[in-house]
């Protein structure tokens, strides 16, 4: 018998937290390159199942047809263009990257703790809209509130594509 304060569907948005770990973790501990990717693949989608047990439908649908589709065919693509195979071990004498990464990992962690510490103490509340998290919603935010920033990624973008253009351009 469980507790009134565990529900089911509780359980459920823990499960899927537990994958979404795991299959993190499985990204950065496989050294071959395709089971990563696909560790990542079936992140995607938990973080999708994640946003739906959550109430925000788009943010799921987003998931899932941007990232899971298109982020992670491009990057299949790049790992079948470039034949990544599993990474030689070099023994670099005095090779800094390791302690260093430990170092800055252990940083994130003990940021990411503290913000969950000052997150758990404040109260929320009530959402605003009952439809929060529709299409409708984000949108009339996205074209009033965030308009501005908006245009400013858009331009970003464009000049990317233009300079990925540039650089991929052969030269005659």
């Amino acid at each position: 018998m469980l507790p009134e304060q565990i529900t089911p569907g509780l359980l459920v948005f823990a499960a899927m937290g537990g994958i979404a770990a795991l299959a993190a973790l499985g990204v950065i501990l496989f050294p071959n390159a395709v089971r990563s990717a696909l560790c990542l693949v079936l992140n995607f989608f938990v973080l999708a199942g994640l946003y739906f047990t959550l109430g925000a439908e788009l943010l799921g649908i987003t998931q899932i047809v941007v990232y899971t589709g298109a982020i992670m065919v491009l990057f299949l693509f790049v790992i079948m263009l470039l034949n990544l195979a599993a990474p030689q071990q070099l023994n670099e004498k005095g090779d800094i990257k390791k302690p260093l990464g430990v170092v800055m990992g252990l940083g994130m962690l003990a940021l990411i703790l503290a913000q969950l510490q000052v997150a758990i103490g404040k109260d929320f509340g009530p959402r605003s809209e009952a439809n929060f998290g529709t299409p409708e919603v984000v949108g009339r935010t996205l074209f009033t509130l965030y308009a501005f920033p908006l245009e400013i990624v858009g331009i970003l973008l464009v000049v990317g594509i233009v300079g990925s253009i540039l650089l991929a351009k052969r030269k005659i």
